[in-house]
């Protein structure tokens, strides 16, 4: 398995894409067949091949389908279909950054997967006349979007800073149409702030009412602040985690570090929130953290 996951390097892209990811796998590769997304705030374009299928299922949604897609910010655990070879070049945007982009219908998704033609996208968002993406990706202006995506993915297996740079360059144009209002920025100044920050201390510090942040939340995010906090948290607590093995966890240390009240609580936080309880877990290790690691 080749992966790696790396910030951009453009400051205004990385106003509002968190990091570009890699994973590709070859036949002969350990691992788990169906492993599981945790629930993220994030949305992430998905670059992959034309022809290579995708499978997300939940309790309630399952949808399949081939080549490139979105994965909109969603607050159930999906289950995959990793059991064949894949190469995925992941662009992970910023919590809420969706709302301030360009996107047809111009409404905030949530809970969905959809396909999506990567060449008619970035058509919408032409790259400027003295770029030098085409010449980097050695093909003509007029045909870089066609060829752009074989191109990126095989670079990402190469160099991952070229990779960087090549998608800077074609998101670039795109994230300079984007529009930040007030209830973007509300919601940005929220996230910034420490983790122990509780939500009913989030208004003062920010001079304004708990309910506006909390409408500003809805309507940037697609979700409660309380549900976004939520999901963080357990992202955060299963990247830990993933870093130690099953003999070095101590559950209860954990509930204490991770702000749970005791340990009982925490084992009610995991079962509502992946279904397992830390025993489970433990025993399972099927999370896609715990497969591919961090990227670190």
């Amino acid at each position: 398995m080749n992966g790696w996951m790396i910030p951009p390097i453009d400051s205004l892209v990385a106003r509002y894409v968190e990091c570009y990811w890699f994973i590709n796998t070859v036949k002969d590769d350990d691992g788990i067949a169906h492993p599981k997304l945790n629930p993220d705030t994030c949305g992430h374009l998905i670059l992959t091949p034309k022809s290579q299928a995708y499978d997300y299922q939940s309790e309630a949604y399952s949808t399949q389908g081939k080549g490139s897609h979105w994965l909109f910010p969603y607050n159930k655990t999906y289950t995959m279909d990793h059991s064949e070879p894949m190469t995925l070049l992941g662009i992970k945007f910023h919590t809420g950054a969706l709302y301030s982009l360009n996107l047809e219908p111009n409404t905030v998704e949530v809970n969905r997967i959809a396909q999506v033609d990567v060449e008619q996208l970035f058509l919408q968002f032409p790259p400027k006349p003295d770029s030098n993406l085409a010449a980097q990706l050695n093909v003509s202006l007029d045909s870089y979007l066609e060829s752009s995506l074989a191109s990126l993915l095989q670079v990402g297996q190469q160099d991952q800073t070229a990779c960087a740079e090549l998608l800077d360059q074609l998101l670039l144009p795109w994230v300079s149409t984007a529009k930040d209002d007030k209830h973007s920025e509300l919601v940005r100044k929220a996230i910034a702030l420490p983790p122990e920050v509780v939500i009913s201390q989030m208004g003062q510090q920010l001079h304004c009412s708990q309910r506006t942040l909390e409408r500003s939340f809805l309507r940037v995010t697609g979700m409660t602040l309380k549900q976004c906090q939520s999901i963080n948290k357990l992202d955060n607590l299963l990247t830990h985690l993933s870093k130690h093995e099953n003999n070095d966890i101590n559950w209860s240390d954990i509930a204490q570090q991770f702000g749970f009240s005791d340990q009982p609580h925490l084992i009610r936080y995991l079962k509502n929130a992946i279904g397992n309880t830390p025993r489970e877990y433990a025993k399972s290790r099927e999370f896609v953290i715990d497969i591919y690691g961090n990227f670190e």
